[in-house]
């Protein structure tokens, strides 16, 4: 610890990302990425905001991505919020719309930023804990005493809460605010986003890291009533008025106009899921269904830590929780189906292979 650092600084215990070695060439499956570019009209996007412009700061309402959303959602541009990726939106709302003097739920196996967010604003966290399925249990968010956050689907477990058990939660909690993160509903869930009209204490935050293969853009947005708009514009402007710049603004409107490229993508990362989900069923692993764009997974003979290692080994990065109930599985980013087939034969190779030496013995 350096004597330099702030007392919060040093009772923080910061969020890990998923590894990004630069020694060799990897199969990387290991950070949830679209394994497809971005829509060409992306491209033709950026080529075309990258000039003189620059100079300037870039407006700091966003104006022509945030009507460009509200138009895409049918909402009023005053329900609409955006930022520098779907991480700070959540960071603004933890700070914004969660009250120190009363807890955060959300499920005890979920996204690991949470728990930093909490810290980092002083929160007490109340973990709920999942069945022993991965499932929320809905009922146990009902009545609480404090804000709640729910991934939807949930990571790293794929797991997905249809829309009647949001909905539920949100009636049995009128005045809390409930914030439904939706990083990966784009692959075959439902968004809770028609709610919001029914619902003044819904946030739905989503992300074009994700389904629009914009993560190296940054772009973030959140839905909801003015109100809770209104708050995490006082945090993000106590903070930094210019969180979207000028080319990832021009980006990310070009991708939300691009529908049938994303949808085309959305397509076809689902049907490598499913493909994949099956064929590692065959080989005997434990698969919950998935509406991510990734799959947990576990063998019954063969460690998580031992496949992750020897698939590193290989040249193949998956990611890897050494948690309480989740140490034996691993977390497989969907790739392109070439990347998905040198994956599975090198599961094939490490359970298959040696099972049959093992029975050879």
């Amino acid at each position: 610890m350096s004597r330099y650092w702030s007392e919060l600084a040093a009772s923080l215990v910061p969020y890990v990302p998923g590894e990004q070695p630069k020694d060799k060439k990897y199969i990387k499956l290991n950070t949830n990425e679209n394994p497809y570019p971005p829509s060409p009209a992306v491209l033709e996007a950026l080529r075309g905001a990258a000039g003189g412009d620059l100079r300037l700061y870039p407006d700091p309402s966003s104006t022509a991505l945030t009507e460009t959303i509200a138009e895409y959602y049918r909402l009023p541009p005053a329900s609409v919020f955006v930022g520098n990726g779907s991480d700070e939106i959540l960071a603004f709302a933890f700070a914004a719309l969660f009250r120190t003097s009363e807890p955060v739920y959300y499920p005890d196996i979920t996204y690991s930023f949470y728990p930093v967010y909490a810290s980092l604003y002083g929160l007490e966290s109340v973990k709920v804990p999942l069945t022993d399925d991965f499932d929320v249990p809905i009922e146990s968010f009902y009545n609480v005493d404090g804000g709640i956050i729910i991934p939807n689907p949930n990571a790293p477990t794929s797991k997905y809460v249809a829309l009647e058990g949001i909905r539920s939660i949100l009636e049995h909690n009128p005045d809390r605010v409930v914030v439904v993160d939706e990083a990966y509903i784009d692959f075959g869930g439902e968004s809770a986003v028609k709610l919001i009209h029914d619902f003044p204490n819904l946030l739905v935050v989503q992300t074009l890291s994700k389904s629009r293969s914009l993560a190296g853009l940054r772009v973030g947005f959140a839905l909801g009533h003015p109100d809770l708009i209104d708050g995490l514009n006082r945090v993000k402007n106590s903070f930094n008025s210019y969180t979207i710049d000028r080319l990832a603004s021009a980006g990310a409107v070009a991708a939300l106009k691009d529908e049938i490229y994303f949808q085309q993508c959305c397509r076809n990362v689902i049907a490598t899921r499913e493909r994949i989900a099956g064929q590692l069923r065959e080989l005997g692993f434990d698969v919950p269904e998935s509406k991510a764009n990734f799959l947990f997974i576990a063998h019954p003979d063969k460690p998580a830590e031992e496949l992750f290692r020897k698939l590193r080994d290989k040249g193949i990065l998956v990611r890897y929780f050494n948690k309480p109930r989740i140490d034996n599985r691993l977390r497989v980013s969907i790739g392109t189906d070439e990347e998905m087939d040198a994956f599975v034969a090198a599961l094939r190779e490490l359970t298959v292979a040696a099972a049959a030496g093992k029975d050879s013995n």
